[in-house]
C-alpha cells in the first residue's frame, strides 16, 4: 500500500523485461525412408490416387516417405528448384489424420506443378490436387496446379508472379463454407488484378471424397464461369 501511495519504503518492483523473440528455425526436409511402400499403399488403397500420378511426383522429388513416422511428405520448391516447403500427412488410416507443415516452411513455396499453358488450378490440400489429376488425367501435365495447404493465397500469388504465362485461374477449394468463403475472396482478388477466374466445386466436400466415392464428371464444369 505504501508503494501505491508513493512512499518508497521498499524497493520498487523491477520493470518487466521485453520478451525475446525466438529466431525462426531453418527449414530442413524430414529424412527420407529407404522406400515408399507405405505412402503408395496409403495413397492408392485409402485415397484411390493413381499409381502414375504418385510416381510422377515421386520421381520429381516432390513426394516421398519420411523415415521416422512414414508420413507422406509433399515438397514445395523455390524459383531455383530448391526445397523450401514440406507438408506432412500421416499414412495411418486409424483415428484423426495428422497434417502439418514442417518447421521453417515458407508458405509461398507450397506443393505445385508448372505446365506450359495459361491455366492454373488451385486446391486446399496436396491430396485433393492428386485426386483431381486422377479424376481428370487427360494431358494434365500441360496445366499448372498448386496446393495452398490451407486457404491463404500466398502460394497462388507466387505461382502467378513467377509464371507470367498463367492468366486463367480455377479455384478448386473445398465444398464447405470455409472453403467457398476463401474461394470468393480469392476470386475477387484475382479479378481485381486482371486475371480470369472461376470456382469449380467438387460434388462432395473435397476432390478426394469425389474420387473415393466414384464421382466423376464428363469434364470439370465451372460453378461460376471465368
Amino acid at each position: 500500500m505504501e508503494l501505491l501511495l508513493g512512499n518508497e519504503l521498499g524497493e520498487a518492483y523491477p520493470a518487466a523485461q521485453p520478451k525475446r523473440e525466438e529466431p525462426p528455425k531453418p527449414f530442413a526436409l524430414p529424412p527420407s525412408h529407404t522406400d515408399m511402400r507405405r505412402v503408395y499403399a496409403y495413397l492408392m488403397k485409402q485415397r484411390h490416387i493413381s499409381r502414375e500420378v504418385i510416381t510422377h511426383f515421386a520421381r520429381a522429388g516432390l513426394l516421398y516417405e519420411d523415415a521416422q513416422y512414414h508420413n507422406c511428405v509433399f515438397v514445395g520448391t523455390d524459383e531455383q528448384g530448391v526445397p523450401r516447403h514440406a507438408h506432412k500427412r500421416s499414412t495411418n488410416s486409424q483415428g484423426k489424420s495428422f497434417k502439418v507443415n514442417a518447421e521453417g516452411s515458407r508458405p509461398q513455396y507450397s506443393f505445385h506443378h508448372v505446365g506450359q499453358d495459361g491455366l492454373l488450378y488451385v486446391f486446399e490440400a496436396p491430396v485433393d490436387l492428386l485426386s483431381f489429376l486422377t479424376l481428370y488425367p487427360g494431358r494434365w501435365q500441360e496445366h499448372s496446379y498448386v496446393a495452398l495447404c490451407g486457404t491463404s493465397g500466398q502460394a497462388m500469388r507466387w505461382m502467378l508472379e513467377q509464371n507470367t504465362h498463367l492468366h486463367d485461374v480455377v479455384l478448386c477449394l473445398d465444398h464447405d463454407e470455409p472453403g467457398q468463403a476463401a474461394a470468393r475472396r480469392l476470386q475477387e482478388e484475382l479479378q481485381g488484378a486482371g486475371y480470369h477466374s472461376g470456382i469449380l466445386l467438387p460434388v462432395h466436400k473435397d476432390w478426394n471424397d469425389d474420387l473415393v466415392q466414384g464421382q466423376t464428371m464428363a469434364g470439370p464444369a465451372m460453378a461460376q464461369s471465368m
